[in-house]
């Protein structure tokens, strides 16, 4: 979701209910800590140099039980943010969310209900990758390759990296 659609969202709405990709809720005293301008600049592994640009929201949760963030507060910090970072309408939203581990999420809205989905990572230079297609995405288990084919995948020499 871009924020252009989260702030128009946001208009039409009192609350915000985050469902969590396994159909959990994120608890409704929930915080948003951070609204921000995550620029990642890179060179991915075929050598090309790559840039992109998200708008951050990170969620956190307290014991403050009673705490409830209205949608139109959310959008008084979205239009600060815009002008003090200089946000554009058409970046990506990302959620972070800690858990375990902070999870980072696309956001996406269905039914009067943002919806957390979860993010994958992926090789964007596949043609210099060597990894052929069908194969990229799949793992190997190493249970179940022998003790010395197990050694030949995991060298240096092995192709799996």
């Amino acid at each position: 979701m871009q924020l252009k659609a989260l702030k128009s969202i946001l208009q039409t709405q009192e609350n915000m209910s985050i469902q969590m990709p396994d159909g959990s809720f994120v608890p409704a005293h929930y915080h948003i800590t951070e609204l921000g301008l995550n620029t990642r600049h890179f060179i991915d592994c075929g050598g090309t140099v790559r840039a992109h640009s998200k708008a951050n929201l990170q969620v956190w949760v307290a014991n403050d039980t009673d705490h409830r963030l209205s949608a139109s507060k959310l959008l008084g910090i979205i239009r600060k943010a815009e002008k003090v970072l200089e946000l554009a309408e058409d970046l990506e939203v990302e959620v972070e969310y800690q858990q375990d581990t902070i999870g980072k999420y696309e956001l996406h809205y269905q039914d009067g209900i943002f919806q957390l989905a979860g993010t994958k990572t992926a090789c964007l230079a596949e043609d210099a990758c060597g990894i052929p297609v069908a194969q990229q995405g799949s793992f190997i288990s190493l249970e179940t390759i022998s003790g010395k084919e197990a050694a030949a995948c995991c060298s240096p020499q092995g192709g799996c990296c």
